[in-house]
């Protein structure tokens, strides 16, 4: 369940809990080589006492204090007291021995608050750690000194985070966040400053940043949504990619966001539903007036409100139960109605989890199930009780049985109904009859059905049963008491039998209500309770009092002497109350000379008709709160909730989330700018007429090539920026930069200055791509130039000036293996050879594959098509319908003795960002037969299959495509030095790496690389040495580079790694790896 933005404290500051659980999970990461024994012998509670740890931790030899800090991490981790060892492990603080330090910062994080004096001492340490060159000895550094609550270093944990906040390493920005909540629950003045640093962490476009930053926002400045603006679309697009606690709260955060920023989606529903009752008696005149009024008062969903919906929709298949729980909260306050429904398979599935995920669903979908019964009509059966099940959550499920009850599923639920009352568990069983109740009262058809079960009940074994009978008959009563009144005499028998206080007021309540129904019974059951008395509960007493009353009104001969009887014993009673009640029935009921005028009244005041009672669900009112809070599950408002927004009534500005940043780049170009400009008045000089007018009829004669191949370059383009822009704000920028560079004729410069914005906002947000965009820039060059001779040299003119972002996009167009280009694009950049842009670039190139592996893999069997058989293998060339797709070759055999007609591609269902480019329809094939077709999937560098319906003129069947990990990648090559200088700035987190044992020792070097090319589509290097392979590749989707390096060592053992920013790519393929070499 989603927090109610609980302090920061509660949530990782104490004992093992959030951030240093992460120091725990990091320690426990390192340490998982030791051996079992070791395990094992840490954490028994035979181990002698730790009276040697003070011994060994000021020893001068490491091991003894990386074991001393072991025992002691284990002491913590099983709830033992370990703050007098602080004094000596803080003495190690500044040791060299980087796992020693891991192990004494998670001691620190854990009594850092409570031994702040010694800490103190190590504050000059952590700041040097700080500049520490390993990423988690910095983010460790900073989380111990933000745990070290003391006033007085607050200017050092400001600088700190402010300095942490630019770091290079995500990890360390993530820790600044966490550092943020801290310091302002240590001293909220710094808010101004806090609220900068937040600010400048909300526009990092790291996954693993943006989490914990928003929910720095909720602690520090929830009221701030003007920091959300600009950052709303990116927030959306990294969504997915977010760690599950992450994601929590950034769909909380956005939820609160849209009811501030978006129109409300249900008023037009309901505006179409009162029209649609109306219309039927309405005149022609009022239709159309109605009409325009509807023309005018239309809603159109904002995008960006639809864009957070489009991109939620996917964690409702989230393994985290609170991630599903946010989302459907989510589209339950912002979702327009007809399409809420979607969230109710995904809750039914929690159901599974554990009884504390169940209980808080339960609750979620009891509030649901009120509004909107239809959303979990078709799951009725999983919310059928079993035996197992604890009783409040068997209460859960009876609650929301009852809200789902209607005509036409009301005989399924009673029947359930009926097992249920039998069960051993009394309070389930009492719930379950005021359901029975409850389903009486909201389905007239049944009431007499259930009235007669409850009275049957009345004759249960169980008392429990038979009281909570009694109440419930008693309310059903007052509906129709007149037709009822052998029931009420029933009841009037069992009070001899039943001793439950309820029931018993409840019979003498139904008996003096409606006594003239049975005139003969009720005096002799006052005569009976008058006897008794004294013995009675207060409750019954009260109730005793009322039948007397109303009896001594409606039948004074036989009830007088008896309530006077009543009402001496009621007048000495102990209970204050019942004397109170006596002394005021008294003067009312029995007149004198100095009773009021109010006694004229008794009869009116005794014997009014009352109303009679509703039956409502206990989670009714529970909607006042947002689902999934825990003020929701107490049903009182929790410290720290924040109430959910009202829509607004007018929308507001939705500029606000366009992001500017052409003015920014414009001014970190100009120079370059300056300086193609006068590249290009020389070259306007140079060209003479006739090549100006031989290159125009040049481009006339490749017309429509030239510029559907242009589209596709720029549709690529903007697919390939980063995602923290949203596709919908690229397409309005590509637009917009080419309505504003309008030139008749000249499509070639449309198409540059397109490509030029989107990649502006790449080159803008993250400076550091711009090194290995130079480095292509350089490789590109010498591409064109080796083209350029083989093309005659003309040369349009070009009216715009081209800045270096001009030549970074002409090298991406470039990249892309063995596609043609128009000769125009190569002649601009042969123009501009002689531009250097670094010296220091690395030069990556794409080759041809090295191996083409001609193994297929089935996709559908001859058997489940009916005859159509098919196979896939992927043939590792460039995709010639999108350079972002990899190719696929399918081949369809028909192995029946009959036509197959209409093979064609139907419905897909296809993950979020996944695309596919269709085969051509293939319109029959012939028995015995067989046709190869290609087709593109773009897999976004995952290995999730691509799931689809292949479909013939009859039939259609579901088939899915899973590329191997090594057919993601596009095979480059590079120098030995360029390779080095790659791999040194994916180190850390992005290297991946296994030493491979038992490796056969004759294997010969080309063997090695045969196994390698086998697996993955990568390029070979060069290499110096002749122990060390080197591969390299980059993937299709994103260009990213993965880094391959085999060093065979002494004996047969091979170091292998694996170095990409693509971490999930690594680890596969590096798994795959190791299979592949250590096989004979």
């Amino acid at each position: 369940m989603a927090s109610n933005n609980a302090s920061y404290n509660d949530q990782g500051d104490r004992g093992l809990g959030g951030e240093s659980t992460e120091l725990g999970q990091e320690a426990a990461a390192m340490t998982s080589g030791a051996a079992a024994s070791s395990t094992f012998r840490l954490f028994s509670t035979d181990y002698k006492k730790n009276e040697d740890l003070h011994q060994m931790l000021e020893s001068n030899k490491d091991s003894l204090k990386l074991e001393a800090m072991k025992r002691i991490v284990a002491m913590i981790a099983k709830g033992k007291n370990a703050s007098e060892l602080f004094p000596a492990v803080v003495k190690n603080v500044a040791s060299k021995n980087i796992e020693l330090k891991k192990l004494v910062y998670v001691f620190l994080v854990r009594y850092a608050e409570e031994q702040q004096d010694l800490a103190l001492l190590s504050i000059s340490t952590f700041q040097r750690a700080l500049k520490d060159p390993n990423q988690l000895i910095r983010a460790s550094a900073l989380r111990v000194l933000s745990s070290i609550r003391v006033s007085i270093i607050v200017p050092i944990m400001m600088l700190s985070i402010q300095e942490a906040a630019r770091d290079l390493s995500p990890y360390v920005r993530k820790t600044a966040a966490h550092a943020i909540q801290k310091l302002y629950s240590l001293d909220p003045e710094q808010k101004e400053p806090l609220v900068e640093a937040i600010e400048k962490l909300l526009k990092d476009k790291s996954t693993l940043v943006a989490g914990s930053v928003v929910m720095s926002f909720e602690e520090v400045c929830p009221e701030r949504i003007d920091l959300i603006h600009k950052n709303y679309r990116k927030l959306c697009n990294l969504l997915v990619d977010v760690e599950e606690w992450g994601q929590v709260v950034i769909i909380n955060m956005l939820t609160r966001y849209a009811r501030t920023q978006f129109l409300s989606p249900w008023k037009e529903e309901d505006f179409h539903e009162a029209n649609n009752e109306k219309d039927f008696y309405h005149s022609d005149e009022e239709k159309n007036n109605n009409d325009g009024i509807a023309a005018k008062t239309a809603y159109m969903m904002d995008p960006d409100h639809r864009l957070l919906l489009r991109n939620t929709k996917p964690l409702l298949q989230s393994r985290n139960a609170a991630v599903v729980m946010g989302v459907a909260q989510l589209y339950w306050h912002l979702a327009p109605k007809s399409e809420v429904s979607i969230v109710a398979k995904s809750l039914v599935r929690l159901l599974r989890s554990h009884r504390e995920v169940q209980y808080i669903v339960l609750q979620n979908i009891a509030t649901m199930s009120i509004q909107k019964k239809g959303m979990f009509q078709p799951y009725l059966k999983s919310f059928y009780v079993r035996s197992t099940d604890p009783t409040q959550i068997k209460v859960l499920k009876l609650e929301i049985l009852t809200n789902l009850a209607s005509e036409t599923n009301i005989s399924i639920v009673l029947r359930e109904f009926q097992t249920y009352v039998k069960s051993q568990d009394k309070q389930f069983a009492a719930a379950t009859i005021q359901a029975i109740g409850r389903c009486a009262t909201n389905i007239s058809e049944v009431t007499d059905t259930c009235l007669t079960g409850l009275v049957y009940l009345l004759s249960n074994r169980d008392e429990n049963v038979v009281a909570e009978s009694v109440v419930v008959i008693k309310k059903l009563l007052q509906t129709q008491p007149s037709h009822h009144s052998e029931i009420i005499k029933h009841m009037a028998k069992l009070l001899d039998k039943i001793t439950v206080s309820m029931a018993r007021a409840s019979i003498l309540w139904l008996i003096g209500e409606y006594c003239e129904h049975v005139p003969k019974i009720a005096p002799d059951v006052l005569r009976k309770m008058a006897k008794g008395f004294m013995n009675e509960d207060e409750i019954v007493k009260l109730q005793i009092l009322n039948l007397g009353a109303k009896l001594y009104l409606t039948n004074p001969k036989q009830t007088k002497l008896l309530m006077q009887y009543i009402l001496n014993v009621a007048k000495y009673d102990q209970n204050y109350d019942i004397r109170d009640r006596t002394r005021f029935i008294k003067q009312l009921i029995v007149p004198n000379e100095k009773s009021g005028a109010l006694s004229k009244y008794a009869k009116k005041i005794f014997l009014v008709q009352k109303p009679a009672p509703v039956l409502d669900s206990p989670f009714k009112d529970r909607d006042r709160f947002q689902l999934s809070t825990l003020s929701h599950s107490l049903n009182t408002k929790a410290n720290g909730y924040l109430e959910l927004p009202d829509w607004p009534q007018t929308a507001p500005d939705p500029s606000v989330r366009n992001v500017e940043v052409i003015q920014q780049i414009t001014e970190v170009v100009t120079p370059i700018g300056k300086l193609k400009a006068k590249k290009d008045t020389s070259a306007e000089k140079f060209y003479s007429d006739s090549e100006e007018q031989e290159e125009s009829s040049e481009a006339s004669a490749s017309g429509n090539e030239s510029e559907s191949g242009s589209k596709s370059e720029e549709s690529s383009e903007s697919s390939s920026e980063d995602s923290s822009d949203s596709e919908s704000e690229k397409e309005k920028k590509s637009e917009g930069s080419e309505s504003s560079r309008t030139e008749n004729g000249q499509t070639k410069s449309k198409n540059i200055q397109s490509a030029t914005t989107s990649e502006s906002e790449e080159s803008s947000s993250q400076d550091s791509s711009e090194s290995e965009s130079d480095s292509e820039v350089d490789s590109t060059m010498k591409q064109k130039k080796e083209e350029s001779k083989s093309v005659p040299r003309a040369m349009g003119t070009i009216k715009q000036d081209v800045s270096l972002l001009d030549l970074v996009d002409l090298s991406d167009m470039s990249t892309p293996v063995a596609v043609p280009k128009p000769a125009k694009t190569s002649r601009l950049a042969a123009d501009l050879e002689g531009l250097s842009l670094s010296s220091n670039s690395s030069t990556i190139n794409v080759i041809t594959p090295v191996f083409v592996p001609e193994k297929s893999f089935e996709l559908l069997h001859r058997m489940s098509g009916k005859g159509l058989g098919a196979r896939y293998h992927f043939p590792r060339q460039p995709c010639i319908y999108n350079p972002k797709m990899v190719s696929v070759h399918i081949t369809f055999t028909n192995n029946s003795d009959q036509e197959i007609q209409n093979i064609q591609i139907g419905e897909r269902k296809l993950a979020s960002g996944m695309k596919m480019h269709d085969f051509h329809e293939i319109d029959n094939l012939e028995p015995g037969t067989s046709k190869t077709v290609s087709m593109g999937i773009d897999f976004c560098d995952s290995t999730q299959a691509a799931n689809f319906q292949l479909c013939t003129s009859n039939d259609h069947f579901s088939v899915n495509i899973q590329p191997p990990v090594g057919e993601l990648l596009l095979p480059v090559t590079t120098s030995e030095k360029d390779f080095i200088k790659e791999q040194g700035k994916l180190t850390g987190m992005n290297e991946n790496s296994t030493t491979i044992t038992g490796a056969p020792q004759n294997n010969s070097c080309q063997a090695t690389v045969n196994k390698v090319v086998s697996v993955a589509n990568v390029g070979m290097v060069p290499s110096s040495q002749d122990n060390v392979h080197r591969f390299v590749a980059k993937t299709v989707n994103s260009g990213a580079l993965v880094l391959i390096t085999m060093q065979v060592k002494e004996g047969s053992t091979v170091q292998l790694s694996i170095n990409t920013e693509k971490t999930v790519i690594g680890s596969v393929l590096l798994r795959e790896l190791k299979t592949v070499l250590s096989q004979e």
